[in-house]
């Protein structure tokens, strides 16, 4: 007759003979896993400290330790934070692989320029490895009232191109007929306009990445950073503490998955025009 106990119930082990020990899995960037003992699946997105964030289809994101209690294809697995990348593949915040040498390149005559300080950080933060490598320039103008000053006193040429990042660049609005007079004037060939359709670049950055179901509605009138930090529930009474909401707001975007593909494709598209041989 089979003994189930072995023949020495005392040996070190017996408690985990014939128990399945889940595997160990990386949590890599998009796998997909379950939450064991619940309904909650979720791609990862990123690993934060000792926790893993995960995306649901619905686009909501939540923190879960590393460790046990998930479940890959239906099988349990031990999530463990992914080894470093090999050398060559590692990505930028941009999604872009790393180049293997990481030293920035000597600036091209060609460069980007957009509106504001808050424009050129999120730029930074999200393609400033990208920029360094291919040796482009991002300058601000405080505003694009300013640009055809700027393209007179240096102007394009085909081996100095200036690509511009606009906010609020909508049809009929002020931006887009100083785009478009622009496009048509002596600097066009060498000059590309793109823009976002939003208010302020803000606006750029997901809800999702910041928590908040929607960025708010600001009735006309009262400034537009100001009445989005009183929605909040942010301090908004002078200009440090719009300073602070900014700062926290960059905060939240590692990635450009944080970002509103409106505004995506946009800096892309500059980068590729500076950046033709």
């Amino acid at each position: 007759m089979d003994d189930r106990y072995g023949t020495d119930v005392l040996a070190r082990g017996w408690r985990d003979a014939g128990r399945i020990t889940p595997a160990e899995v990386a949590a890599s960037v998009d796998l997909v896993v379950e939450v064991a003992g619940t309904d909650y699946v979720g791609a990862v997105t990123r690993i934060e400290g000792m926790n893993v964030e995960l995306e649901d289809r619905f686009g909501k994101r939540r923190l879960f330790p590393l460790g046990g209690g998930f479940l890959v294809d239906g099988k349990p697995v031990v999530l463990k934070a992914p080894a470093a990348a090999a050398k060559g593949r590692t990505r930028t915040a941009s999604g872009s692989f790393a180049a293997e040498d990481q030293r920035a390149r000597t600036a091209r005559a060609s460069r980007i320029f957009v509106e504001g300080k808050h424009d050129a950080e999120l730029v930074e933060k999200v393609w400033g490895a990208d920029l360094r490598a291919e040796g482009v320039v991002v300058e601000f103008l405080e505003g694009v009232d300013l640009l055809e000053e700027k393209l007179d006193a240096e102007p394009p040429t085909a081996e100095r191109r200036y690509g511009v990042l606009v906010d609020h660049l909508v049809p009929n609005s002020k931006e887009s007929r100083i785009a478009e007079k622009i496009a048509r004037g002596r600097h066009g060939a060498h000059v590309r306009i793109v823009g976002h359709p939003f208010v302020d670049v803000w606006q750029c950055v997901t809800p999702r990445a910041l928590g908040i179901a929607a960025w708010p509605e600001v009735p006309r009138g009262i400034e537009w950073k100001v009445g989005v930090c009183r929605a909040l529930g942010w301090p908004a009474e002078e200009q440090a503490d719009t300073a602070r909401a900014w700062q926290h707001i960059l905060s939240r975007v590692t990635t450009f998955r944080d970002l509103e593909p409106a505004l995506l494709g946009r800096v892309e598209e500059l980068i590729d025009f500076v950046t033709v041989p």
